[in-house]
């Protein structure tokens, strides 16, 4: 196996990238506990169990964007009347995200790798690709973020978005997860973060 494809140099690059990046976005994380905290209360975060590297569950990180009473279903568009105003815009930026350079540091996620999903939506992933998506640590971004970037905007057009997400959005990025998976190495890694940067600039 080359070194560009092993698990050890992947595990290096998460670990010095999520520490820099922690340093780097410190003032920004700060600055969003801050709006959260003035403008809806505690929580600051938001924590939610997903499935990790071999079906094993952890508890993700984000900012949180919703208001307190955020239970039903798991899944939100532009228009779902639980997200704030500081919310939304934490969403639109991907700040509320920067928590999980947490999960990276402790080994429950990668900058890379497919995205977690909860486990009743991991449990709609073809049977034949399910093994294969969880043999690696899931990720902050991966080439279905990229793609489904307007997600958001996509279900906010449905009548019902749950259904749309599991019948329509879940198969497609379960395809692309196990593709990322199958021809991962740390050079792609690093083109996938170039453009979720330009994603997000892009807006």
């Amino acid at each position: 196996m080359s070194f560009l494809r092993s698990s050890a140099a992947k595990r290096c690059a998460d670990v010095a990238a999520s520490a820099v990046g922690l340093l780097i976005t410190s003032p920004v994380m700060l600055a969003a506990s801050v709006a959260v905290l003035a403008t809806d209360g505690r929580p600051v975060l938001f924590r939610q169990e997903r499935v990790g590297k071999g079906g094993r569950p952890f508890t993700i990180l984000k900012f949180r964007s919703m208001r307190n009473d955020q239970a039903g279903i798991q899944v939100s568009s532009d228009r779902d009347p639980r997200i704030t105003r500081v919310g939304a815009v934490l969403r639109k930026t991907k700040i509320d995200e920067l928590p999980q350079l947490v999960n990276v540091l402790r080994g429950e996620m990668s900058i890379v790798g497919p995205r977690p999903e909860v486990p009743r939506y991991v449990a709609q992933w073809p049977t034949e690709l399910r093994p294969l998506i969880l043999s690696v640590r899931p990720g902050i971004t991966d080439p279905a973020s990229i793609a489904f970037r307007h997600e958001s905007e996509i279900l906010a057009g449905s009548e019902d978005p749950e259904t749309t997400y599991v019948k329509e959005i879940l198969p497609q990025k379960a395809q692309m997860y196990a593709q990322y998976v199958r021809t991962q190495n740390l050079r792609e890694d690093l083109s996938i973060v170039c453009e979720t940067v330009k994603a997000v600039v892009r807006g």
